[in-house]
């Protein structure tokens, strides 16, 4: 597992550090757009999306790993005491069930974000709106930390790992719970992915600040607390792009 977690942060950081040489363009409005959201000289669209969510998989492998980790961990476990031949087929359908909601997560992100960047090039009137929509939706991004939507999947996501004491009797099943889970840990995790996408997907301190407070508030004894404080530093660093955006501070 821990190779695992080495793996995808390579890959993840190794896909960082080469952003910048795929190049931002300036735009109307004052800000730079990255070229991860359009397509190459020589690519097609279909190739620019299986770039882009290659390396979404590596990076959100290194980040949920460490909040996903006790369950995984119990799965080996309960694998590893079976006798049965499908017994590691169907703790690995756990993991890809697991992993495919967080790939058409990846896959549906890179369809806003291209079909965005592709509006926003034609339009520099709504280019210019830009700084301004970003800071709202970190600021909403934040505000998603305290609703009820949050605390329910997030309260699913820290008792996922004591459901993996036994596994299901079919590889099916045992993938749907992997989906299942999945699917809980992207919803609780929507407020703090929106606002890294906004505020910084390449840069690596941003990426190791969320990959904690996710951790945190799934394993923490106070994880509810701790989902509410990272949502009021997020509210803040909304209303700050905000304030910049409209020439205030």
């Amino acid at each position: 597992m821990a190779l695992v977690f080495a793996a995808g942060a390579a890959v993840a950081v190794a896909w960082l550090a080469s952003m910048p040489a795929m190049g931002e363009m300036p735009m109307p409005g004052g800000w730079t757009m990255s070229a991860v959201w359009t397509r190459m000289c020589g690519r097609t669209w279909a190739g620019a999306a299986a770039s882009f969510v290659g390396m979404w998989i590596a990076m959100m492998t290194a980040m949920m790993l460490p909040s996903v980790a006790p369950m995984l961990w119990r799965c080996a476990r309960a694998a590893g005491w079976m006798r049965e031949a499908r017994a590691w087929p169907r703790a690995a359908s756990v993991a890809a069930g697991y992993g495919f909601v967080w790939t058409a997560a990846g896959i549906v992100v890179y369809a806003i974000g291209a079909a965005l960047a592709a509006v926003v090039m034609r339009a520099p009137a709504l280019s210019r709106a830009v700084p301004v929509a970003a800071g709202a939706v970190v600021l909403s991004a934040g505000a998603f930390q305290f609703t009820a939507w949050k605390a329910r999947h997030l309260a699913c996501c820290r008792a996922a790992p004591g459901r993996c004491g036994a596994l299901p009797e079919r590889v099916g099943a045992a993938w749907r719970q992997g989906a299942r889970f999945g699917f809980h840990c992207c919803c609780s995790s929507a407020g703090l992915t929106a606002s890294l996408l906004v505020i910084g997907i390449m840069d690596l301190r941003a990426m190791a600040a969320v990959t904690a407070a996710i951790a945190v508030e799934r394993l923490a004894p106070a994880g509810e607390r701790a989902a509410r404080a990272a949502g009021s530093v997020i509210v803040g660093a909304g209303v700050i792009l905000i304030a910049r955006a409209v020439g205030i501070g």
